[in-house]
């Protein structure tokens, strides 16, 4: 059921209390759209479910809302018991009570809405140019000759940077560019007041820059946020050291300083040497300077009594100079006699040697003449065995020569045709011719007739 119809029933139309709910809640949507309602948060609960459930309230009321985990899952900040805060929030019933409530969207600080997002937009910007890049961050000078101030002269920050200084290191100069530190317009001037100390750096002998101001909430310190300002730092020739507000306040010239001080106190210990510590380091280099001083005269005098020592007289001198003299000729003889003394060694040393190595011809011609006389008795010796080897080589010879077995009594007969000893009985032919050899002679002769035997032992 919509509105219009129930708009159409009557007074007299009786309808259950979920289609009353429903339809408020319908209308509520369709005549509120999305809104930013500003507040302080009461009664924060984190469900388990990730929902968030509380309220925010004013003086004279308050309204129940809820934020589901998938919005609150994107939130930048978890609201707290008393934070004042903005929601973009619908404005709907809660249908099975009937509650009036805010189906919360997005939330963000009270104050910070617009300016926060400026904020971020020229935080992402600048970063992206490389204003914030570690690498052109300048290093502070230990002691500085001189240090310069960008601030109101009405700021209590001025007085504590100035009463630090003071306490610290009263010898360094400091010089103060006014300008005012909050308002409309006040970025230009501090910018202003940025370039004018660069430009009368080496007139006031500055090495430091300090930008600073008190605490305050972000449209109080809004001037700082300015882009003119972060550039002119940025810009800036000599060191700038940002002390604005407390140690929580963030703003974009502290991002484009060199250094970040937490308060503008902490940015007058960070630029001046602290006075008691130089006092104490004074007097331990004069302590050192002293003592090095004392070694040095220590080691002169040392050195005086050993020049002392070496003067001596003229006549000294002279006598020096004549055993020096006497030394160097009788040197010189040495060194002359030296190489005779040692010519003379190496050719008795060669002389030596030549004897012991030279020939003894009398010696070597005795040993000829035994090793010819045992060569001689050798051949002899040789010859008479040869001469008995031959005789009993011909004695047995002689044993075994045909011709005494033919003396013997034996005959040799041989085939008159074919040269050849006969030997067995039945190459014997009849009417065969025959030589017949016999110890004193041989004889032709003819077979008149053969007859075979068996062989007979002798």
């Amino acid at each position: 059921m919509t509105p219009d119809s129930l708009s159409t029933q009557g007074g007299d139309a009786v309808i259950p209390v979920s289609v009353l709910n429903r339809s408020i809640s319908t209308m509520l949507e369709r005549s509120f759209p999305l809104v930013w309602v500003s507040g302080e948060v009461s009664n924060f609960t984190h469900a388990a479910s990730g929902h968030w459930y509380f309220s925010i309230k004013d003086a004279g009321a308050q309204m129940r809302c809820v934020m589901f985990r998938g919005r609150a899952q994107y939130a930048e900040f978890t609201p707290r018991e008393g934070d004042k805060i903005e929601v973009r929030a619908l404005v709907t019933i809660y249908e099975p009570r009937g509650e009036l409530q805010l189906n919360v969207e997005a939330v963000r600080r009270t104050g910070q809405g617009r300016l926060f997002e400026a904020f971020l937009r020229l935080k992402a910007q600048l970063e992206a140019e490389g204003l914030f890049a570690a690498e052109r961050k300048r290093a502070l000078l230990g002691h500085p000759r001189g240090i310069g101030i960008v601030t109101s002269l009405q700021a209590a920050a001025l007085r504590d940077v100035l009463t630090t200084l003071a306490r610290r290191a009263p010898h360094v100069p400091v010089a103060v560019y006014p300008a005012p530190v909050q308002g409309a317009g006040v970025g230009a001037k501090l910018a202003a007041m940025v370039e004018a100390a660069n430009a009368r750096r080496e007139a006031d002998r500055l090495d430091v820059l300090i930008v600073c101001r008190g605490g305050g909430s972000i449209e109080d310190l809004w001037a700082f946020n300015e882009e003119v300002l972060a550039r002119a730092i940025a810009a800036s020739a000599l060191p700038v050291v940002s002390g604005v507000g407390h140690e929580t306040d963030f703003t974009i010239a502290d991002f484009a300083a060199d250094v970040r001080a937490p308060t503008p106190t902490g940015a007058a210990e960070l630029v001046s040497p602290q006075r008691v510590l130089l006092l104490r380091d004074l007097d331990h280099r004069h302590a050192a300077l002293a003592r090095g001083f004392g070694r040095m005269m220590e080691r002169r005098a040392q050195q005086i009594d050993w020049l002392a020592r070496r003067l001596v007289s003229p006549a000294e001198r002279l006598q020096r100079q004549r055993v020096h003299l006497r030394q160097l000729t009788t040197r010189l003889v040495a060194a002359g006699a030296r190489p005779v003394r040692d010519a003379r060694a190496q050719f008795a040393l060669v002389q030596y040697r030549w004897q012991r190595k030279r020939l003894d011809v009398e010696v070597h011609r005795e040993h000829v003449r035994r090793l010819a006389q045992r060569m001689q008795r050798a051949h002899e010796r040789r010859g008479e065995r040869e001469k008995a080897c031959v005789s009993e080589l011909a004695a047995r010879l002689q044993v075994l020569s045909p011709q005494r077995t033919l003396e013997r009594g034996y005959a040799a007969l041989i085939d008159t045709q074919t040269g050849r000893a006969l030997r067995a009985p039945h190459a014997l032919k009849p009417k065969r011719a025959l030589t017949v050899h016999l110890a004193e002679g041989s004889a032709d002769v003819l077979l008149a007739d053969v007859q075979p035997r068996l062989s007979e032992e002798f």
